[in-house]
């Protein structure tokens, strides 16, 4: 069985004649009404508009007619009016009502069309043959007014459904038109969807970047804070990644183009947003299954109460139409059938516009049952490369010529510690030079010689006699404690200084740690690092539970006895190691920034590469879960209390005049219910975490 995305109602697949598809996945729809405001929105408002221009006037005529002003063919004038709204306006829910019987199912419609048309065909009746009745009383008023209600009340879902869907219309806008493909010494422009990977493109300032590409030449600041929510711009040089979609800001770029199409991550993006809205989560079986059986028990509920009224209860047979009408109207199922959807909807629209992309709404169920998180170190909590973290400069030296010296014996350097030196060097705008001779010692470090005739030394202790290190061994002895890679930095066989490097922390590791503890979380740490590095990143962070030297089945196993003991795992990582991780954890959350296969593997992807976003993601699980609670509590909690009123409950305590005006107050209620569970929904788009 089938989910129809727009109503939520329940659509059997095997029966059903109304399907669409959209980006690959097909969809089944209860009716032509749900298919149109689906595929065509826009157009599916105007019609709800112009039936509404011509329900409500002549409404507010036939209630004139009803109660101000009387005449001999007043009902005749009622009858035609009535007759307009009601097959005319309202033929929307007739067609919904042959579209379910199509499908061999019941819909929302089906319970509107009975149970206005029962008031209309009596009234009818009434009108054209009135010796066959013992009673003259009319319900244009009923029908007519329970029909420009309802209408009214799928206008304003139709309205907060598009806020709703916001998020998802601002990123499909992101997607550029054209792009300026370089052909020999001219530009051409070319439709997005001709772009091919290879081309070289042309990015002036203030453009979108076409298609995901890598920088060839230029630099500039790219603005990517629509995709992945991060506020600042981003400076790129060539060989960096950027992402289709982004903000070129100050000078012009070229590009080439890697991914296109489908392939882009902003195409990703909407299409996970998308099918993230339109997923179901566990705890909506249980709407899914109240929603196949309710259409049918409901029309058997107002059978039985209209005739069990009739027959034993001394009411008339106007009043008994109207409790049949009334228990038809009041439990409409609507509130019930977009409670789930809406939530999802909103949820993974504000998800995305904060750089966090959830892959379905069961892992926002799962994400708000977390217990324990399990980190994933390199590339995770830390930055993933080697950076200079300190600098020590002996008796006589200060850090800057400590540095210089450094950068320069190591400025030929293809190693990656030598390259974090130089980036360091840089960074601080300290200048070193090309040595004019320069040695590498496996396992050991560099010695070279300055233009000027010093030698510089820079590795360990292999390099380097006791005697050297007088006044740095204390220091050294600290820095290695702490995991880091102490390097001794000498000059004319003399050790000058220290340079540390260590793969750095991210500058929000620490905050989303501390978050995730305040917040009663358990906390484990687990890598493939030597106990040494292990043990003092878990130390800098607070982190009690530590596992090092782990192999990615290692990770595997330990996540299975957690859950063993009964808690609910979210993974957290972003290498080819951590997938089968990813993918054991209840909640595997992918860093962004990381390989594909990570990031295919989770069910929540953090795109800005912020571990904090973590956080917020299973802040917002939390929130979401909470928030379809109470639409279905409201769904539930309105059926289960009015549909006895509708059926009579009340007649005992105020006699039969209640329907005199029930039948109204239950296509405002049912009206009121469906926009009450959107606008609550519509709450999760302020969502901050807390």
């Amino acid at each position: 069985m089938a989910t129809d995305p727009v109503c939520g109602m329940f659509v059997d697949e095997k029966t059903s004649a109304l399907t669409g598809e959209r980006e690959g996945k097909k969809y089944y729809f209860c009716s032509a009404t749900c298919k149109l405001q689906f595929e065509k929105p826009e157009r599916e408002l105007k019609n709800l508009k112009i039936s509404l221009a011509i329900s409500w006037p002549l409404t507010i005529a036939v209630v004139i007619l009803t109660y101000l002003v009387s005449y001999s063919y007043s009902d005749y004038v009622m009858l035609v009016l009535a007759g307009i709204v009601q097959f005319y306006a309202g033929w929307r829910f007739y067609a919904g009502t042959i579209d379910a019987v199509k499908n061999k199912s019941a819909n929302m419609d089906t319970l509107i069309a009975i149970g206005t048309t029962a008031a209309w065909v009596y009234s009818a009746a009434v009108t054209i043959l009135p010796s066959l009745f013992p009673t003259r009383g009319v319900y244009f008023d009923t029908s007519t007014i329970i029909i420009s209600l309802i209408l009214t009340g799928t206008y304003m879902q139709r309205i907060a459904e598009a806020r709703a869907s916001n998020a998802v219309s601002a990123l499909v806008a992101l997607q550029p038109k054209v792009g300026h493909v370089i052909k020999g010494n001219q530009t051409v422009d070319v439709a997005i969807e001709n772009i091919k990977i290879g081309d070289i493109l042309l990015v002036k300032p203030g453009e979108k970047i076409p298609t995901d590409s890598v920088v060839l030449v230029g630099e500039s600041s790219v603005d990517e804070s629509l995709i992945t929510g991060e506020s600042m711009p981003i400076t790129k040089r060539a060989g960096d990644r950027v992402i289709g979609g982004t903000v070129n800001s100050a000078s012009s770029l070229r590009v080439k183009a890697t991914k296109v199409g489908e392939d882009t991550a902003l195409a990703q993006i909407i299409r996970i947003v998308q099918d993230a809205a339109s997923s179901k989560v566990p705890i909506q079986k249980l709407a899914d299954k109240v929603s196949s059986y309710f259409v049918p028990i409901v029309v058997l509920v107002g059978i039985l109460a209209s005739l069990s009224w009739y027959f034993f209860g001394g009411v008339g047979l106007n009043t008994a139409i109207l409790i049949f009408v009334s228990v038809l109207i009041i439990a409409c199922p609507c509130a019930l059938g977009i409670a789930t959807p809406a939530a999802l909807l909103v949820s993974s629209g504000r998800a995305a516009k904060a750089g966090i992309l959830v892959k379905s709404g069961e892992s926002l169920q799962k994400a708000s049952k977390v217990t324990t998180i399990v980190l994933d170190k390199t590339g995770t909590l830390t930055k993933g490369k080697p950076e200079v973290t300190d600098i020590v400069a002996a008796a006589g030296y200060d850090e800057i010529k400590v540095l210089r010296l450094a950068a320069t014996a190591e400025m030929n350097s293809e190693h990656v510690i030598g390259k974090a030196i130089v980036s360091k060097a840089q960074s601080m705008k300290i200048k070193g030079e090309f040595p004019k001779k320069f040695t590498y010692i496996q396992g050991s470090g560099v010695i070279a010689f300055a233009k000027s005739g010093e030698k510089i030394t820079v590795g360990n202790r292999d390099l380097f006699e006791s005697a050297q290190l007088s006044g740095l061994e204390a220091k050294l002895q600290e820095l290695e404690s702490e995991g880091k890679t102490a390097l001794i930095i000498g000059k004319d066989e003399k050790a000058i200084g220290l340079i540390a490097i260590a793969d750095a922390l991210k500058d929000d590791s620490k905050k989303a740690i501390d978050s995730f503890k305040n917040a009663g979380y358990s906390v484990w740490l687990a890598t493939g690092d030597n106990p040494k590095v292990a043990n003092a990143v878990a130390k800098s962070l607070g982190i009690e539970h530590v596992i090092s030297q782990a192999k990615p089945k290692d990770k595997l196993d330990k996540i299975a006895d957690l859950q063993n003991e009964g808690n609910v795992v979210a993974m957290i990582g972003d290498g080819v190691n951590d997938a089968p991780a990813l993918t054991k954890a209840d909640v595997g959350i992918a860093i962004g920034a990381g390989t594909d296969v990570a990031i295919q593997a989770g069910g929540i992807v953090l795109i800005r590469n912020s571990i904090y976003d973590a956080f917020a993601a299973l802040q917002l699980g939390k929130r979401t879960m909470s928030k379809i609670r109470q639409n279905l509590f409201w769904a539930f909690g309105y059926n289960i209390i009015l549909i006895p009123i509708a059926a009579g409950a009340l007649i005992p305590f105020f006699t039969i005049s209640v329907y005199s005006y029930l039948p109204v107050l239950a296509a405002f209620a049912m009206a009121f219910s469906s926009v009450t569970v959107v606008s609550n929904s519509l709450l999760l788009a302020r969502f901050k975490e807390e």
